[in-house]
This record gives structure tokens, C-alpha cells and sequence, in this order.
């Protein structure tokens, strides 16, 4: 199993080369990059740029085996504006493309959200409708869509997540499983288990179930996760990729933050 890290991580005065610098010397063998509005990743970022960027990580021995986002909760595919709804699916074949130039094989997509003007019921159609039309892109650059559990009032049990993604019917979709996102109400182990070979990806971080708010996320072993059952999970499932911390980074001293990450899930998932 590898580990990763976000870089999300990284502090905004540290460029994307740096921050790729300090998660090889705190001992992670992947980065997970982001695109954005504007940066070092963005929708108007051409090929040579992924291609370059990708060989800065590969000469320092670093993988780009996944890329996300922030901007579906601006553009989410189940709004009830067709000018949002296009852009997100704008957003999916960039990031699609985006990971077929830097030869990654995931993307992380959130698959809308319920709010009080999209109900329930109209979101699962929408969400479902638009991975069933992206699908064909993943398909045709073999890339996977991974449907991220998060805080969206949607998608709330891992049976309903399980459901959701055969009822897409394509091998190339996926569950992008963030372990520290489901802590507020079930466990990580068990949505592990029941999601199985569905899971494309595993993003980690910790949950403090006593704040039990926004503000309960925790770096890696501060929380409330049970990392050897969340670890035992992963190995009866035959998970045998990445695990990526997206986390907050250290206020003071940043690189001793993703230095205690690396040495955290080397820790749980290599034993080391």
C-alpha cells in the first residue's frame, strides 16, 4: 500500500514543486494535486503543462496517481441551474483529461448535493443521469470517477453509496472513500467492507466525534478513528493502492506537519 498526501496540505507560500519536495522527505510516495480557478492547475492548464509538472514529480520519485477539486460546490452537478450543471461536467472531463496527461487514474468527483431548493429524490436523479453521461469519457480515457462520501446531506449509508454506484453501471466509476468524513454518524471499517472492490481510492484524516461539527477534524491518530480496524478493512478487501491524508497543514512549522502525517500512515498501513 502507498501513501499520499493532498496538496491542500501545503501552505499557500509553498509552490507546488516545494510542496512536492517536503512530502518526499516526509516519506510519501504520492501527491494528490487540485484543480482550481486559477494556480498551478486550472481548466485552462494544457497538456505540456500536466506533462511537466508530472516529470517534476517523477524525477523527485513522487506519483500523481489522483487529481481533485474544490469547485463542484460551487458548480454541483444536481443544481437546479443548467449554466452550473454544465460547468461541473466541464470541470469532470478536464479533470479526466487532466489525469490521463499526468497518468494518474482517478478523479475525485462530488456528485451534488441536497439543499433546501434541491430535494433529495431530484439530486439522486441528477447526480445519477450526469455519472451515467460522464461515464463514457472515463471509458474512453480509462481514467476512474471516484463519488466522494462528504458533508452533502447526500449518500448517507454505504449501502445507498454501494446502490448508487452499480446503478451508474460502469467499471470506471467508483467510491472515492474519505474515512474521517463518515465518523459524525456510522464507521469507516464497515463502509470499507460493504463498498469493497467499489472503492477506487481512500482519502484519510481524523474526527473528534465529541466536537462532532466542522471543527472536529483532527490530524491523523487525534481523533476517533479506529486505524487498525480501518487498516484490517482495507486488507479483506484486497486494497492495495493509495491511501491519500487530506488534511490541514500546521500553522507553525508546515513541514513538520506532513512529517508527522508520513510517519503516521507509514505507521498504520506499512507497519514501518
Amino acid at each position: 500500500m502507498k501513501i499520499g498526501i493532498n496538496a491542500w496540505t501545503f501552505p499557500d507560500n509553498m509552490s507546488i514543486a516545494q510542496g512536492i519536495k517536503a512530502a518526499k522527505r516526509g516519506g510519501f510516495d504520492c501527491v494528490e494535486i487540485n484543480l482550481a480557478e486559477e494556480g498551478y492547475l486550472n481548466m485552462s492548464s494544457t497538456e505540456k503543462d500536466v506533462k511537466n509538472l508530472a516529470a517534476a514529480a517523477a524525477n523527485m520519485s513522487i506519483e500523481l496517481r489522483s487529481i481533485s477539486t474544490g469547485l463542484f460546490w460551487a458548480y454541483p452537478l444536481t443544481s437546479n441551474d443548467p449554466v452550473k450543471v454544465d460547468k461541473a461536467k466541464e470541470v469532470v472531463r478536464k479533470m479526466l483529461q487532466v489525469a490521463s496527461w499526468a497518468g494518474a487514474d482517478t478523479i475525485l468527483v462530488l456528485p451534488g448535493a441536497v439543499t433546501d431548493d434541491v430535494a433529495y429524490d431530484v439530486a439522486y436523479n441528477r447526480a445519477l443521469a450526469a455519472l451515467k453521461d460522464l461515464s463514457k469519457d472515463a471509458e474512453r480515457l480509462k481514467v476512474n470517477i471516484g463519488v466522494e462520501n462528504v458533508w452533502n446531506k447526500f449518500l448517507l449509508s454505504p449501502l445507498e453509496m454501494r446502490d448508487f454506484v452499480d446503478k451508474v453501471g460502469s467499471e470506471y466509476v467508483g467510491a472515492y472513500f474519505d474515512v474521517g468524513n463518515v465518523l459524525v454518524s456510522g464507521y469507516p471499517e464497515q463502509w470499507i467492507n460493504i463498498l469493497g472492490s467499489r472503492i477506487k481510492k481512500i482519502h484519510v484524516k481524523d474526527f473528534s466525534r465529541d466536537v462532532g461539527n466542522i471543527k472536529g477534524f483532527v490530524t491523523i491518530c487525534e481523533g476517533d478513528v479506529n486505524w487498525m480496524a480501518v487498516r484490517d478493512a482495507l486488507r479483506s478487501i484486497k486494497y492495495d493502492d493509495v491511501v491519500t491524508a487530506e488534511i490541514g497543514g500546521y500553522k507553525t512549522l508546515p513541514e513538520l506537519g506532513i512529517k508527522h502525517a508520513g510517519e503516521s500512515l507509514k505507521r498504520i498501513f506499512k507497519g514501518v
